[in-house]
C-alpha cells in the first residue's frame, strides 16, 4: 500500500469567529485570521510548486529534503 503524505496547517489566531478551511493537493489548512490563513495558503502553494519543479510528490521526498524545501520557501518562519 502506498503511503499518503499531507501538510496540515493550523492557525490559532482567529478572532472573528470565522472558520477558514482550505484543502488542496497535499495540504489541509484550518483556522487562523484572514492574514494568517492567506500566508498558510501561499506557503502550501509554494511547497507544491517546488515539488513540481523537482518532479516529486510529497510522498517522494525525504525528511531532510522536505526541511530544505521548507527553509527555501520560508515555511519555518511561520509560528
Amino acid at each position: 500500500m502506498k503511503r499518503k503524505s499531507l501538510l496540515l496547517g493550523l492557525g490559532f489566531d482567529h478572532r472573528d469567529r470565522h472558520l477558514r478551511v482550505t484543502r488542496g493537493e497535499n495540504f489541509h489548512l484550518v483556522g487562523g485570521s484572514e492574514k494568517t490563513h492567506s500566508k498558510m495558503q501561499e506557503k502550501a502553494i509554494s511547497l507544491n510548486e517546488e515539488l513540481s519543479k523537482r518532479k516529486k510528490t510529497l510522498e517522494d521526498v525525504s525528511r531532510e529534503e522536505f526541511m530544505d524545501i521548507a527553509r527555501d520557501i520560508g515555511l519555518e518562519e511561520m509560528h
